[in-house]
Formats: C-alpha cells, structure tokens, sequence
C-alpha cells in the first residue's frame, strides 16, 4: 500500500508537491520534459492530463455503466443492489446471502458481507468513507469528479473463494499486458503475462504467484478488455472469471498512482507502448468520441 504525502505538504504547490512523493518513491525528481518510462508517464497524467474523458474513471457506479455500454454481451456486471450515503437505509433493502460494500469515490476499503446487515455495526464500520476526499491525498484528479457515496453490490465467486484479478493493460485500444493476480485475502502475488500469454520476468513488486496455463477464453478478455479502453491512450481494465463468465470489476487509470516501484525492465517497456497525447492537444481529443 503506498504512503500518501503528510497533511502539511498541502500547502506547497501541487506540481512540488507530486515532486516531493514522486522523488520519495522512486529516489529522484520526475522530468521536466519528456518522461519516457512507464511511471514517469504516470506522472505527466497526474500532474498535467484533465481531460474529461478521465473524469468518470474513478468513479464506480460509472464503471459499471462504461462496463455495460462497451462490452454488451462479453461482460457480465455485479449488480447494485443499494447506493447511497446512510447506510441505514439497508435495513429496508433486499440483500443476498453474500454481498460487498465499497465506498464509490475512493479504493483501499471494502466490507465482505453476509445475509441482513446491522446498520449501526457498518455505521461504525464505515465512519468517515462518504466524507473523505480521497483525491486530496491520492493526488489522482479523477477521483475528484467521482460522487462521494457508498455501494452494495453483488458477491463475485463461490463462497470462501476470491476471483484471480485479471488486470489488462490496454494503449491505444491494443491490449498488451495481462497481470494474474492472486491470494488476495492471505498476501496477493502476481505473475505478468503478455496478450499472446508469454510469460515475463517481472512482478510489479509482488510475490510471483503460481504459473497460470494459457486460458481458452484469452481472446474473449483481451476483445472486452480492448472494448472497455477503446480511445483511451492507456487503461488499466480490471476483470475477473467465475462461473464460466467475465465480470467488469474496475478501471484504473493511474495504476499504483504512478508511485508503485516497478522493475526497471518492466517500467521500460510499458513506458515504450504508451504514447502520450500532445500536452497543447489535449482539449481537443477530449472532445472526440472515443474511437473516432
């Protein structure tokens, strides 16, 4: 989990203050002009990029809306069975046996649950999610848009089981990168893995986790992974597989916040795939519609 700058450091302008944690992470001062690896570009989306083609990507229940418009069909999504800001309104909502809440606006947090909730148990669970104002800290610009509220969703998996994460790296509506994700509840380890499933030698700083066999619903990830990304220059596009389906989990459009330590080998070469929009362009392409 990455250390958010301390509450004092507020005061100093915003680009010395992503400075001060780009240098305090990766042991230098970002580059003025031409950032060339893959978190030096993070950074340049940070601290620069506000298009509003961003703006909705940090916010959940527009996730699950982008999910269900671009990939009809190929993705299934957890339903939202309550959203809101009084978690006490659950005393009168219809829940499964198995169940999940998250805040909308923010990451990090999420309750597992199961059958009828006590309200005044999450209340005290759940103080302080709908006010915090996660993009103070994270820095991410498009949390800021993202509406300060709660979510009930449905249960992914079996019972006592966790969905591998399948988080797909997509640049310019091509998939290049797949990360299997797993042990998410006992230490999550990973293993990278190109679209044509090669393995690669990296991590992105976790445990490496079991070889995964090459899937025979590889081309139906990479194809809704390329459809949720398709006018983005990058996303990440978080999915899951159980049940015989793919479910849209979330998008990412600052993994690891830009601050994650990554191999330089593997910081090398996603920074080579992704082409950054001209910074003077960047109104412009907002305005067209993805894919146009």
């Amino acid at each position: 989990m990455e250390e958010f700058p301390p509450a004092w450091t507020r005061l100093l302008p915003s680009s010395l203050r992503r400075a001060r944690t780009y240098r305090r992470h990766h042991g230098r001062l970002p580059p003025l002009r031409a950032p060339r690896t893959f978190t030096e570009k993070l950074d340049r989306r940070v601290t620069s990029d506000r298009r509003p083609l961003l703006a909705p990507t940090c916010d959940k229940l527009a996730m699950k809306e982008h999910f269900a418009a671009r990939a009809p069909g190929r993705l299934s999504v957890p339903r939202t069975y309550w959203s809101g800001t009084d978690v006490a309104e659950l005393a009168d909502v219809d829940l499964p046996d198995r169940w999940v809440l998250k805040p909308n606006h923010s990451c990090r947090r999420v309750l597992l649950g199961e059958g009828r909730p006590d309200p005044a148990d999450l209340a005290a669970r759940t103080a302080g999610w709908v006010a915090e104002r996660y993009w103070r800290k994270s820095e991410e610009w498009a949390y800021r848009h993202a509406r300060p509220c709660l979510l009930v969703e449905e249960h992914v998996g079996p019972p006592g089981e966790a969905p591998a994460d399948l988080k797909v790296l997509v640049f310019d509506g091509v998939p290049r990168l797949v990360g299997v994700h797993t042990d998410r509840r006992d230490g999550l380890r990973g293993r990278l893995y190109t679209a044509d499933w090669e393995p690669l030698p990296w991590t992105w700083g976790y445990p490496p986790g079991p070889d995964v066999p090459r899937p025979e619903w590889l081309p139906d990830l990479l194809a809704a992974a390329a459809a949720v990304a398709d006018g983005f220059d990058m996303l990440r596009v978080d999915l899951y597989r159980s049940g015989g389906r793919l479910w849209g989990g979330e998008l990412t459009p600052y993994p690891g916040a830009g601050l994650s330590r990554l191999e330089p080998g593997l910081d090398e070469l996603l920074g080579s795939w992704w082409t950054l929009p001209p910074l003077g362009r960047r109104s412009a392409a907002a305005r067209r519609p993805p894919g146009g």
